[in-house]
């Protein structure tokens, strides 16, 4: 258990600031689309490779090969049609996993759409099995809906535009798009109802297991075998799929095994670190932030200049990130990441209030509070160490290291 579970806790806390469902998805980057019935929706740099890839494939693949009569600019219109249709499907399936998850007490931190389609970025894990069992197969409930929709209404079209039977290749463009976003929904309920670790179908069967052995780290841990299991199942696939091997529904070819064996290895990596995280967070539970934190706290002048705390404190010491006061009170925190903000030749001169976060952004915690929910402020921050704040005042620091210890020593102990 403790090899599974601690080989990467530093990459846990460094690289995931709330649980992000069925993924490694980017939690905060990219920009910001919309906020939808109180949800975050942010859309990361990667959609447009996937985007683009959808579009080229239909417009320089299928659609000129099923439809002759179709002009240039229609084929591309279409398909790139088809694309931003696609990403609404998924948009959609994200949020009826937030609403329900929402619904059965869930913190939801926001959706982002990334390379991999969507992920919900959750505060904490679903308090029962039967919320994780909802929230996990309405998600696949709702893309199977969307795809028996469009391909009924896909199929309506076509018979008014087609009389002569259904070829593809008389469909009119509004047949052809719902035929081609039914089929893709239906392609997505099914892979995502695979029964592995985190895909929607793993988290069933967590939640399955869950019921029958009362206990999560459990259930985790044999949803994220099944888990590893079909990734590895999807790598040998793509593998010879790009030696020339078809596969019903899959196909061949080079391009198609590669993408097969790049989504195996993706979920491989989902699920470890799925449970890994659950592990540390485990850990953590029930620890008061006072009992890790730091009371003796270092602090720096917010007048020093930026080339001496680079000289002083940065060059001799581990520690990345230190308060910063004005006079006698705490006003911010600074980072190595934040001497970015000023050219190197501008250090002698540039005083550390220019570079530093205000304290008023930073996401305190309290010395009562406890130390898994700190480690999620802390890491969707992306700094070394956070103020704790008790009655206004600052009580002490609460540093990454000092957690990654704990775990480490727990892990050890258990």
């Amino acid at each position: 258990m403790a090899d599974m579970s601690v080989k990467s806790q530093s990459g846990a806390l460094g690289s995931a600031g709330v649980e992000q469902r069925r993924s490694l998805a980017p939690g905060q980057s990219g920009f910001r689309l919309a906020r939808i019935a109180g949800i975050e929706v942010r859309v990361d740099w990667s959609l447009a490779v996937v985007f683009w890839l959808i579009a080229f494939n239909l417009g320089t693949g299928l659609l000129p090969a099923r439809h002759l009569n179709w002009s240039g600019g229609l084929i591309w219109v279409a398909a790139f049609a088809a694309a931003a249709l696609f990403f609404l499907s998924v948009l959609a399936h994200e949020l009826a996993h937030a609403l329900v998850g929402r619904a059965r007490g869930v913190p939801i931190e926001g959706i982002t759409l990334f390379l991999f389609g969507g992920v919900s970025r959750l505060g904490g894990e679903p308090k029962s099995p039967g919320a994780e069992f909802l929230m996990a197969i309405v998600g696949p409930l709702t893309s199977l809906v969307i795809g028996i929709i469009c391909t009924a209404l896909g199929a309506a079209f076509a018979d008014r535009s087609a009389p002569d039977g259904l070829e593809l290749s008389s469909f009119g463009p509004a047949a052809t798009l719902l035929l081609w976003l039914g089929s893709s929904n239906l392609a997505l309920a099914i892979f995502n109802i695979l029964p592995g670790f985190p895909l929607d179908g793993g988290r069933v069967l967590r939640a399955i297991l869950w019921k029958a052995m009362g206990d999560l780290r459990k259930a985790t841990r044999g949803a994220t075998i099944a888990g590893r299991v079909i990734a590895g199942l999807l790598i040998f696939v793509g593998v010879t799929m790009a030696f020339g091997a078809r596969f019903p529904l899959l196909g061949t070819g080079l391009a198609q095994g590669l993408w097969l064996v790049l989504i195996g290895w993706f979920l491989d990596n989902a699920a470890l670190n799925s449970y890994r995280q659950l592990v540390v967070t485990q850990l953590l539970a029930g620890v008061p932030v006072s009992r890790l934190m730091r009371r003796d706290v270092e602090t720096i002048d917010a007048d020093l200049p930026v080339s001496t705390l680079v000289d002083r404190f940065f060059a001799q010491s581990d520690q990345r990130c230190y308060l910063v006061r004005d006079g006698d009170q705490v006003t911010g925190l600074v980072c190595m990441p934040d001497l970015l903000k000023v050219e190197r030749d501008a250090w002698p001169e540039t005083p550390v209030r220019a570079i530093m976060s205000e304290l008023g952004d930073l996401k305190a915690v309290r010395p009562d509070e406890d130390a898994a929910e700190a480690l999620s402020k802390l890491a969707a921050q992306d700094v070394d160490q956070l103020p704790v704040v008790e009655g206004g005042k600052l009580a002490g620091i609460l540093r990454r290291g000092d957690l990654l210890r704990w775990i480490e020593l727990s892990a050890s102990a258990a």
